[in-house]
């Protein structure tokens, strides 16, 4: 009777636990990330009104001297976002993947859509808009100027009207050119460029037509208002981000940036720094012939908070009758995982790979995106390049997998001597375990090697996960039948019998067709090993495919189908192992027995 209470009193506690952590985690986490995505949606459809409130640009202070100062401000109204685009000249952006316009006012880049990619699934729906008018609530832009002072007279800034000629489009095979003058004789000749992708090439010129030298600094800034409504996790990095200087790889978390206001990392040559989202970006390329000081920022003034990813470089002088060329790279896409290497490649951006949150695991994860990708441009579909893969995975770990499941096989062949050996020392513990090790050396026997099927695919699980959730190849990569995202959870549920009935479910019973056909694997796959001795030990492998199963009922349908095949791999391979060392396969006597009432202890 104590141990049948004991039983009940951990089966409780564990599905409270279960149940507690599906409430207040899981679900809370799945229903922020639905609303969020739904605001998201209702804003592009409606255009919601901004909030109001003034943008005072911050100053860029040069470690060791005077801060200097970078002019303009914006004061943000109430508006939609085709008053916003209206509000200002405009030069429209038309490639094969993006649309929108420049700013002529500060010659922002601050109305970018990306034409390939949408809200959900539905192709009907709108598609994502990555820059936006600062005036409204998810403002963000990239933005280049310059820092002057009285000798040069004012230089372009956030408040400059650039001048352009005719009714130009920026297209990858037109470029703009934008020119402002002012009253030192100084000469901006801006052009920019865009290739067929998200890389646009922004050129300055300037020429001194005075008498006397000038100089002035160049500085550029990703800007944005907002930040995500979802809860963010652990596993992948939003926020300001960089690479310069000689601490490398900078990640700033929201959260991390408005505790420390600022950051201000080394004097850099080379890098690139912006804001990342989990599946766009908007980052700056700084020109690798000045030095540059990166600085991330936090402002709350103005009951307006913004974020900021900002560089000013080391003062360039124009002698008199000369010119001076500074040349910035501003992307502002997707990060697609080729197009981001591509870049590193040939435009020479140091660790510009690094924009995608990889991990520590970086020399799993990257490898598995790489092969799961090859694989997709041979089969044409996601899911069946994750089966493929594991077969792939399974097929170089086959030789320690095939160790270990003899060893287990060799195990069930001593099981007897085991049993008697637990029944001669039922009161001695100590020498019941001596007794066990002598029997594991006399036949060779590893207890442990059962684990090594499970410990092995962990760190392939891991990144399977990472791949699923950071690379945007998955986004709404479809499978088949009812999985049309490999990225998002099973949307069917058991409780509601999978559709039949008319009622939602909470989030924390959402429990799929494939997390049950992976528990089911899983529950197989352990009555294919010897029923452990120890009854704790017992109930925690009958108990363990049921917590998998809500436990991974959240997670991307991709893994839990990895999951649900590769279990289905193991069992036909130590069985086909199993009959080859002789040994009984009691997958049927395990699961009878499970049914089977056993006799009571004898008093």
């Amino acid at each position: 009777m104590e141990n049948n209470r004991n039983f009940f009193i951990t089966i409780a506690l564990s599905v409270l636990i279960l149940t507690l952590w599906q409430v207040f985690y899981v679900s809370p986490r799945v229903e922020t990330q639905r609303e969020a995505a739904r605001i998201e949606a209702e804003q592009q459809k409606k255009d919601a009104p901004a909030t109001t409130g003034a943008e005072t640009h911050p100053q860029a202070t040069v470690p060791g001297s005077a801060p200097v100062g970078i002019p303009g401000t914006d004061g943000a109204t109430a508006t939609t976002r085709e008053a916003a685009l209206a509000t200002s000249q405009r030069v429209e952006i038309d490639t094969p993947r993006l649309s929108g316009s420049i700013n002529l006012t500060g010659g922002r880049i601050d109305d970018i859509r990306l034409k390939d990619y949408h809200l959900t699934i539905d192709k009907t729906s709108p598609t994502i808009e990555l820059l936006n008018p600062s005036v409204l609530p998810n403002g963000q832009f990239a933005e280049i100027g310059f820092a002057g002072n009285d000798a040069t007279g004012a230089v372009p800034g956030a408040d400059t009207v650039w001048t352009v000629e005719g009714k130009p489009v920026l297209t990858p095979s037109t470029p703009v050119a934008l020119t402002y003058t002012n009253d030192k004789g100084l000469t901006f000749k801006r052009t920019i460029s865009v290739d067929s992708n998200y890389m646009f090439t922004v050129s300055d010129t300037v020429t001194n037509a005075g008498a006397a030298p000038v100089s002035l600094s160049n500085y550029g800034r990703v800007t944005r208002f907002d930040k995500p409504t979802h809860a963010s996790v652990y596993v992948l990095h939003e926020g300001l981000i960089g690479v310069t200087g000689e601490e490398g790889l900078q990640e700033l978390s929201y959260s991390t940036i408005e505790d420390d206001q600022q950051v201000i990392p080394g004097k850099s040559n080379d890098g690139w720094l912006g804001i990342t989202d989990k599946y766009w970006a908007a980052t700056l390329v700084p020109s690798t012939k000045q030095p540059f000081q990166p600085r991330f920022s936090y402002f709350g003034d103005n009951g307006r908070p913004r974020y900021q990813a900002d560089y000013l470089t080391d003062p360039i002088t124009v002698a008199a009758g000369q010119s001076a060329t500074i040349e910035t790279l501003v992307f502002a896409g997707a990060k697609e995982v080729a197009t981001i290497d591509a870049y590193e490649k040939e435009r020479g951006i140091r660790q510009f790979e690094l924009l995608i949150d990889w991990g520590w695991f970086y020399f799993i994860t990257k490898p598995m995106f790489w092969l799961i990708d090859t694989l997709y441009k041979m089969l044409g579909n996601f899911g069946l390049a994750i089966l493929a893969t594991t077969v792939l995975v399974k097929a170089v770990f086959f030789p320690l997998a095939n160790k270990s499941y003899k060893s287990m096989a060799n195990m069930k062949k001593v099981q007897p001597a085991m049993l008697e050996i637990r029944e001669k020392y039922a009161d001695d513990k100590m020498k019941q375990q001596q007794a066990m090790m002598e029997l594991y050396k006399k036949e060779k026997i590893n207890p442990v090697a059962g684990c090594w099927p499970v410990l092995i695919q962990i760190p392939v699980f891991f990144a399977l996960y990472k791949v699923l959730y950071i690379t945007i190849e998955m986004r709404h990569a479809p499978f088949f039948g009812w999985i049309q995202d490999l990225a998002a959870p099973d949307p069917t549920s058991l409780f509601n019998l999978f559709g039949l009935l008319p009622f939602a479910m909470p989030e924390y019973l959402h429990i799929g067709v494939w997390p049950l056909i992976m528990g089911v694997t899983m529950f197989l796959q352990m009555r294919m090993n010897p029923t452990p001795p120890d009854p704790t030990q017992a109930m925690i492998f009958n108990w363990m495919p049921v917590i998998f199963t809500f436990m991974l009922a959240s997670f991307p349908a991709g893994l839990v189908i990895y999951w649900a095949w590769n279990n289905s791999l193991s069992i036909l391979q130590q069985g086909v192992i199993m009959k080859r060392q002789g040994a009984k396969i009691e997958l049927w006597d395990n699961l009878v027995g499970m049914f089977r009432k056993k006799p009571s202890p004898a008093e």
